[in-house]
């Protein structure tokens, strides 16, 4: 079967783009056809990955930033001479508290300014360029933590206000032909995960009815359909790619099976 070469001409602009989900994210359009700006806070990394992938260019860019995402878009369309698709991957890593009590208010406003308001941030500073394109996309990393309770509270509720902003954001896109859309990965195997590989297997087993957690490519497959005309009728979705995560209480079957 020929490669998909759904992306022949257009560019892209992935933010937190030099590890992980954005990574593969970078690769996965990039194999397909688009230039590819590597944006990341860490810049030095993310001329690293471009280095690696063709027609990619790299750029440093905190979301937190208003001028600093403004800079970013306007870097993406000045190389790639258009922007097609906004890839909002970027997110706050804040530490976790046990209790609500215990946690910053300050811990709370990284989270939300980084991984709500800066995907805001990026779309509001894209979405000329997307209009203009005839074929400007948004597809935002969420995260199953957005629909049940996993721990990580601000993570969660940060990630939760993105699918609000998902719909929010294709309402208003819409008229001008941009789709707006979101992908809810579960647990997926990334750096982040490195000398705990134990827990990854355990929860394969006890909690994926698939068998396995996911892999950042697993995600970047997903958020390829979604920017790609293959979904041009699909918008103000948020699309699980968990494993089966949230379609089975596997606790509570098992606690039936072991009654």
């Amino acid at each position: 079967m020929a490669a998909l070469r759904r992306f022949d001409g257009y560019g892209v602009l992935i933010t937190g783009a030099a590890r992980g989900i954005g990574e593969a994210t970078s690769r996965r359009l990039a194999a397909e056809g688009a230039r590819v700006l590597i944006a990341d806070i860490d810049e030095d990394l993310a001329r690293e990955v471009a280095g690696t992938i063709p027609g990619a260019a790299a750029y440093g860019c905190d979301v937190g930033d208003t001028a600093a995402v403004e800079a970013a878009v306007a870097y993406a369309v000045e190389t790639f001479g258009r922007l097609d698709v906004l890839v909002n991957n970027a997110f706050a890593r804040t530490p976790d508290a046990p209790s609500l009590r215990d946690e910053a208010d300050e811990t709370w406003q990284r989270s939300l300014d980084v991984t709500l308001i800066g995907a805001l941030r990026c779309a509001r500073a894209a979405l000329p360029h997307l209009a203009a394109s005839g074929r400007g996309a948004i597809v935002t990393i969420g995260s199953v933590n957005a629909e049940q309770a996993f721990g990580g509270h601000a993570y969660s509720a940060a990630k939760a206000g993105l699918a609000s902003l998902t719909r929010t954001l294709a309402a208003d896109a819409a008229p001008r032909g941009v789709r707006v859309n979101q992908v809810n990965p579960g647990t997926v195997r990334t750096r982040a995960w490195a000398g705990r590989e134990h827990v990854l297997d355990a929860l394969a087993d006890r909690v994926y009815p698939l068998g396995r957690v996911g892999e950042p490519e697993d995600i970047a497959a997903a958020v390829a359909f979604l920017a790609s005309r293959d979904a041009s009728w699909i918008t103000g979705t948020t699309l699980r790619v968990d494993g089966g995560l949230l379609a089975v209480n596997t606790g509570f079957a098992q606690a039936l099976a072991d009654d």
